[in-house]
């Protein structure tokens, strides 16, 4: 990509919302007690909980599958995933200085779990089920010492590592049938396990804490329950609770100063607990299950981390929870500004909506269809509404201060409403669907009418975009074709001309463009004489209105569709994003990219400019909204 990017200016990243919290214990407060890090695709973010400030450590190649920090707090480990047949990287990084301090490369296709030694002077990290080895790396020359298979033939994956708290040589893993005690022989080059017995229980072990002076350490179970195993012999001293397990298992678990335990479970219970019996003291129910604890300083305040993507801060006396982080955890699909406004924008993604404040990041609203998605989303140009296309072949309109259904449209198409577009007038919503149609409706106080279907599409309708007179509108598809309508009634076009010499039928096709492949994305020139196209060829393609006529194309990508594309209200710059990765800033009339956005994680899915052209925000399928800072200013 180096070629690509020579001599281009690089967009300026001002923010980004998004944390995987399918990353086992990924949210982590470093001991500074200032910051908070955790992963976001192949980027790990580090926020400052007071500034909310953001910076970005990024080198990985692919979605990060474990962070660690060390206990000083002077590095950071991240490991991630990568394809089968191909090794997965390790990258330490030092935390003053943001920089990459070791690249270290062994384990096949993933990375599972990574642990520092108490003294800075060790990692031990664990391969995937492809790797299954366990080897211990020497942080300060960078190279490995020693590695071994993390568990016995007969026995499943391990999927947990735990450095003991203040000696050097010792860790433990864990996982589905193992459970292992292992001991670094540093002359030798040797790390030798022990097998933990735990009598005739049978578990599989999701997280390990270790108490503070090493005498035992603690296993939460995918059963809902908590071993405690001595650390001098590894036999099985205590476990509990006995009945009222956790339901879908412990997920996390941290030790208190006081001795006692933080348990997080699988159905989002947050729980105290006392060994050796177990029994929460108090509890709190957070959305999602429980994917990190991490305390804050001796614990008076401390982070959850869900598998939803919400990030709770808890007070530990008030024992309640604030949330602080929300975004969404399935991939955003969409992304529209209301007119006239930079200040607000919203997104949608599986089962909800959500509209967001851009300066500050804050989720003012979320609608939430449970076991739907939207495809698109539109704010009505009033104010009054945000019409939305979802995959059960409905549209349905929310007010924007309370996200209250207005109405449903419904049976709009058969096959899933795929793009969605509404008038100036707002008395108009076109809607594309799956199987190829666009269907016109008119709206008026809560009420619906189906006016005409246009037939012409034979697969999935992608985007629609209209003209400012509301008089046509352009629909690309799938099929290759990108067909501009006529969508003014006939005999509204005869009284307003007071002569009948236009025969065309109502809601006719004016112009169809053709081209060899899946159209994604399409948008007119402010003058309304053109519009630009792109899609799975890579091309971006500009076409003349009048007769549908190619006039230039340019090479939107190297690698990957274009799926996202916006133009700036005077037609100067437009800007897309794909496969790729990357935004791109074009000079329209120029047909060159001026500057390239460097940060997303996974395939970019839309892009829009401000109103106020000051910002560029992106979304993509690893859940992330990205906020720009337009390039130029105004």
């Amino acid at each position: 990509m180096a070629h690509e990017t020579e001599d281009i200016s690089q967009l300026q990243l001002e923010s980004i919302i998004g944390f995987n919290g399918k990353v086992p214990f990924g949210l982590t407060v470093h001991p500074d007690c200032e910051n908070i890090i955790y992963p976001l695709g192949c980027t790990t973010v580090v926020q400052n909980l007071k500034t909310s400030y953001q910076a970005f450590l990024e080198s990985h190649t692919n979605n990060i599958s474990f962070v660690a920090v060390s206990k000083s707090g002077k590095y950071i480990a991240t490991g991630q995933v990568t394809y089968m047949g191909f090794k997965a990287d390790i990258i330490i990084y030092n935390y003053v200085e943001k920089a990459v301090h070791a690249h270290m490369t062994l384990h096949q296709a993933k990375v599972e779990a990574l642990a520092f030694s108490p003294n800075d002077l060790y990692l031990v990290s664990l391969g995937g089920q492809d790797d299954g080895s366990v080897v211990i790396w020497n942080i300060a020359t960078k190279l490995s010492i020693c590695g071994s298979p993390a568990c016995v033939a007969t026995a499943g994956n391990a999927q947990i590592v735990k450095f003991a708290n203040n000696m050097d040589d010792t860790f433990i893993t864990g996982g589905t049938g193992t459970l292992r005690l292992w001991l670094l022989d540093l002359p030798n080059r040797k790390i030798r396990a022990t097998e933990c017995q735990t009598g005739h229980l049978k578990r599989m072990i999701n997280c390990i804490e270790i108490t503070k002076d090493d005498s035992f350490f603690y296993c939460g179970t995918t059963t809902g329950d908590i071993l405690m195993v001595s650390m001098k012999t590894g036999l099985l001293n205590n476990y509990g609770p006995t009945k009222n397990k956790f339901s879908l298992g412990v997920t996390a678990l941290v030790e208190l100063k006081s001795g006692d335990i933080l348990v997080g479970s699988g159905d989002g219970i947050v729980a105290l607990c006392k060994a050796p019996n177990f029994k929460p003291l108090k509890k709190v129910q957070v959305e999602g299950g429980i994917s990190s604890i991490s305390l804050r300083g001796q614990g008076h305040q401390f982070f959850i981390g869900t598998f939803t993507s919400q990030i709770y801060r808890f007070n530990f006396t008030e024992f309640k929870e604030e949330l602080i982080t929300t975004c969404h955890s399935d991939a955003v699909l969409d992304v529209a500004f209301p007119c006239g406004t930079s200040d607000l924008f919203g997104t949608c993604s599986k089962g909800e909506i959500r509209i967001w404040h851009t300066p500050t990041n804050k989720e003012l609203l979320r609608i939430v269809v449970a076991n739907m998605t939207c495809n698109a989303i539109e704010f009505m140009q009033d104010g009054r509404s945000i019409i939305s296309a979802w995959n059960d072949g409905k549209i349905r309109a929310f007010t924007p201060e309370t996200g209250k259904l207005m109405y449903t449209i419904h049976n709009a198409h058969a096959d899933g409403v795929t793009a969605i577009a509404a008038t100036s007038d707002c008395k108009k919503i076109i809607s594309g669907g799956g199987e190829g149609q666009v269907r016109v409706w008119e709206i008026s106080s809560k009420c619906y009418k189906f006016t005409a279907g246009l037939k012409e599409h034979t697969s999935n309708v992608s985007c629609i975009k209209m003209k400012k007179n509301d008089k046509e509108c352009v629909t690309a598809s799938f099929d290759g074709t990108c067909i501009i309508w006529d969508i003014v009634r006939a005999d509204l076009r005869e009284k307003t001309q007071k002569r009948a010499r236009n025969k065309r039928r109502r809601y006719a096709r004016n112009q169809m463009i053709l081209a060899n492949t899946l159209f994604k994305c399409v948008c007119y020139h402010p003058e309304e004489y053109q519009i630009i196209t792109s899609g799975k060829d890579r091309k971006i393609g500009y076409w003349e209105v009048y007769d549908g006529s190619a006039i230039r194309e340019l090479d939107g990508s190297l690698s990957g569709s274009v799926n996202g594309m916006d133009i700036t209200a005077n037609g100067d710059c437009f800007v897309t994003g794909g496969e790729d990765k990357l935004i791109k800033f074009w000079g329209y009339n120029e047909g060159e990219v001026t500057h390239i956005g460097v940060g997303h994680s996974g395939t970019i899915n839309r892009i829009k400019i401000s109103p106020s052209m000051k910002h560029i925000i992106s979304v993509s399928s690893d859940g992330a909204i990205l906020r720009w800072r337009y390039p130029y200013t105004n």
